[in-house]
């Protein structure tokens, strides 16, 4: 076939300066064909990473969205498939979310027929047929789309060398959405699998808001060989174009929703073709999508998506979106990543965004070209967020991204890679070490760790070894590992995966449609004739067993559901430059009359913290005693901080009531001044109160059971059944409660150890904040309530408020806290 041979090109139209690369590389005529035919020429990183792979060198692409990044991924594969036709599994794309996968393959497909192309384009899910599934592994398409999950499941099978050993590229799609998750850990430890089957395997990966470009590069690697890796940066694209919203009124002094600017977002819904709109938790999107349809008063088409709603459900609204049939669409993180809707010519985030990163990501799904600028809003929720969406927008505006936290890889989800390659046949523990070794999560595993890793599997651990259903490995006279019993081969398949959802039941009609699921715990909470919204409608419980919600349509007032989780927390960069805005008066008129006014009196009546310190106050209100920490270090912390300190101040008979906390700041009440807050703060808390508190507390039980599930010790599904949460969580506190007593140094109690350190009580960021407070502590006594103090102060009492009158209640106080901070003398 012939073939033009172009230098690399910048731009997207022919008309535009050629770049001068260091080599030519050679772009199929066909392809060469169909940009032209569309008036286009590829931009200079879609051919770099052509050359990349004429090179054989690995490649890390950050591009903008919209870029064309994904076509730049494939390009390579579509050139070889090109030159050199095959029947085989040539290319072997894994992204983070299912909805992507989809997505990316109707993007592919367009340009495959558009050429003509006999390449054939698949998607494996959790949601693939089982039909299809067997025969991808025997007849495979030359392109699979799939999770890392999914691919994890492949290579459990004994066929995984042959289905493999002509892969020739993996390109992995948003790595930074996985790659410092244990999803990432599973990730790259079957790409290690991949690279042992077929040495000569590249491998890829693609995002658009990586900020330590050389950490991914090390991530990506074989070996974590830096060098290996071919960093591609793409070109700069249009300025987006992002606004905060200041609402009629003044910003709320607390909340987070930013329900109070329904009315206005239903006008700027109005004006233009299509919105996303954008949450950050499900409840907040089944919430303002209630408060966007009360408001419709042009009866406009929208549609709520989020993670616990029914595949079905789900994908007729991408569907409708993906055809322009929508004017709206409210949605959380589970739209986020990549989906490519070229219609959507706005992005509204409700509430705070957190962090830079997931800002442009979210602004990349407006417009959605490179030479188009994004248009985006912002809706803070409270005065406080506004300073944060300030901060979000300049941090975009000077090109700054969230830092990403490597971290070691999970013990757990390395017991789960290893039961997966031993039920596709033995293996020798030293190859094996070697292998996962070469995982850049696991390169510094010694092999003490790895040999408690097999023997977990190889019996449970000694306090458990008495039971045969935990010997799922055995080591045979010629050394190999094998497994056990075929049964723990389907146990294993039937429940490998690394997202652990929380005990949920089905929310069902009568007629058997599925909507989705709610948590046992949100569930504990209704009983037959309770109300509540989900799918976008008020549904009234008719019935509800273990397993099943049934519900009717109804019109009753109705309730929000709640979904636990960690909440997600200012960024550490976000966060500082908040403590920037609060010491320089001299950005403040930047920012409306009332955030300026309250500042201002905060300064006259208080003071403000330099960036760098922590500001403590302390003052009477209402015949209680507070205290008032300004860390700024998200909800999760300051929620493991309020419990540490109330705990000391118990010690300390300083009577304490309780707490409230939000990202900025936590309150603590009791009935005695603190008088020396620095004794609260003092180092050792972390040594002493905080173990004694998660020890106590149900948070080490619920990352045992996290990571109980998916290192394979306890099951989920049974052939045929599946096991209720409640189940799951009665058998792995049990076992928990064997391994403290008999066996504290097990391996998944170190497991859980590190979770509950890490991802539920976010400790990293609490060792700073107590480092900082030893050093740094400004501590303020006042004879009442400060400005600063209000946001906070406000949440006391509204924790499950639902009742009007209570609301009314809780109101005429707030207007009174504020009216006490805001007066000056």
């Amino acid at each position: 076939m012939a073939a033009t041979r172009w230098q690399s090109a910048s731009g997207d139209r022919r008309g535009k300066a050629p770049y001068t690369g260091v080599m030519p590389v050679t772009l199929p005529a066909i392809i060469d064909t169909w940009f032209d035919a569309r008036g286009w020429r590829p931009r200079r990183h879609q051919m770099d990473m052509l050359a990349a792979a004429e090179r054989g060198d690995h490649a890390l692409l950050v591009a903008p969205t919209g870029a064309g990044k994904t076509l730049a991924g494939f390009l390579p594969s579509l050139a070889d498939l090109i030159a050199h036709p095959t029947d085989r599994l040539h290319t072997l794309y894994v992204s983070p979310l299912k909805a992507l996968a989809v997505d990316v393959r109707r993007n592919l497909l367009t340009p495959i027929e558009e050429m003509g192309l006999s390449i054939s384009v698949e998607t494996r899910t959790g949601d693939t047929p089982s039909d299809r599934k067997a025969r991808q592994r025997v007849r495979p398409p030359h392109i699979l789309l799939t999770t890392p999950e999914s691919l994890s499941l492949l290579l459990s099978y004994p066929d995984a060398a042959l289905l493999f050993s002509d892969l020739k590229t993996v390109i992995v799609d948003e790595v930074h959405a996985f790659a410092t998750q244990k999803r990432g850990d599973l990730l790259n430890l079957s790409m290690a699998r991949l690279q042992a089957i077929n040495p000569t395997l590249r491998r890829v990966a693609l995002s658009a808001t990586v900020a330590d470009v050389d950490a991914y590069r090390a991530w990506l690697a074989p070996d974590g060989d830096i060098d290996a890796v071919t960093p591609v940066m793409g070109e700069a694209g249009a300025e987006p174009n992002v606004a905060i919203l200041i609402p009629e009124g003044r910003v709320p002094w607390s909340g987070h929703s930013g329900k109070y600017a329904a009315k206005q977002v239903m006008a700027e819904i109005e004006a233009r073709q299509t919105t996303l709109v954008f949450c950050n938790t499900r409840g907040l999107a089944e919430l303002i999508f209630q408060e966007l349809w009360s408001v419709n008063d042009a009866n406009l088409p929208i549609a709520i998506h989020h993670g616990s709603l029914s595949i079905e459900a789900r994908r007729k609204v991408e569907s409708a979106m993906a055809a322009g049939k929508l004017r709206a669409l409210v949605a959380t993180a589970s739209l986020d990543l990549g989906v490519d809707w070229g219609n959507v010519d706005c992005v509204i985030q409700m509430g705070a965004p957190k962090g830079s990163s997931r800002l442009l990501q979210r602004i990349g799904r407006a417009n959605h070209r490179l030479d188009m600028a994004s248009e985006a809003i912002l809706i803070p929720g409270n005065r406080f967020e506004y300073l944060e969406a300030r901060a979000a927008l300049d941090a975009v505006e000077a090109g700054e991204r969230d830092a990403d936290d490597f971290r070691p890889g999970s013990l757990d989800v390395l017991a789960q890679h290893v039961m997966g390659l031993a039920c596709a046949g033995p293996f020798r523990a030293e190859e094996l070490l070697a292998e996962v070794q070469s995982a850049m999560p696991y390169s510094a595993l010694t092999p003490e760790a790895f040999d408690h890793v097999l023997h977990f599997i190889e019996g449970g651990g000694y306090a458990l070894r008495a039971y045969d259903r935990f010997k799922r490995l055995t080591q045979d006279d010629d050394g190999s590992w094998r497994v056990s019993h075929p049964r723990f081969i389907q146990q294993h398949r039937l429940n490998a995966g690394i997202i652990v959802d929380q005990p949920a039941l089905a929310v069902r009609f009568a007629n058997g449609r599925k909507l989705g699921t709610v948590e046992e715990g949100f569930a504990a909470q209704l009983r037959p004739g309770d109300s509540f919204f989900f799918s976008g409608m008020a549904l009234e419980v008719v019935r509800m067993d273990t397993s099943d919600l049934t519900v009717r349509a109804t019109s009753k007032q109705a309730r929000i559901p709640s979904w636990g989780g960690s909440r997600m927390a200012m960024s550490t960069r976000l966060a500082d430059r908040v403590r920037h805005f609060l010491a320089e008066p001299e950005e403040w008129h930047r920012f409306p009359p009332d955030v300026r006014e309250w500042l201002e009196m905060q300064k006259l009546r208080s003071t403000l913290p330099q960036p760098g310190q922590l500001l403590i106050e302390t003052f009477p209100h209402e015949g209680r005693h507070y205290l008032v920490c300004y860390s700024f270090e998200g909800w999760n912390a300051h929620q493991s901080l309020g419990m540490l300190l109330t705990r000391r101040m118990e010690s300390q008979g300083l009577m304490p009531l309780g707490f409230v906390a939000n990202d900025y700041a936590l309150a603590v009440y009791g009935m005695k001044p603190v008088t020396d807050p620095a004794s609260l703060f003092s180092a050792d808390i972390l040594d002493h109160e905080f173990v004694d508190w998660v020890e106590q507390s149900s948070l080490l039980k619920r990352a045992f059971r996290d990571v109980a599930v998916i290192s394979g010790l306890i099951e989920r599904q049974h052939p045929g059944k599946r096991k209720t949460g409640r189940q799951v969580t009665f058998s792995t506190d049990l076992i928990y409660d064997v391994l403290r007593k008999y066996q504290p140094d097990h391996l998944l109690l170190k497991a859980a150890w590190a979770d509950a350190r890490a991802r539920m009580t976010d400790v990293g960021r609490l060792g700073d904040l107590i480092d900082r407070a030893g050093q740094t502590m400004l501590h303020v006594t006042l004879d009442r309530v400060s400005p600063l103090a209000v946001p906070v102060l406000i949440l006391i009492g509204r924790e499950h408020v639902a009742q009007t009158a209570a609301e009314d209640a809780l109101l005429m106080e707030a207007e009174a806290l504020v009216a006490e901070a805001m007066r000056a003398d």
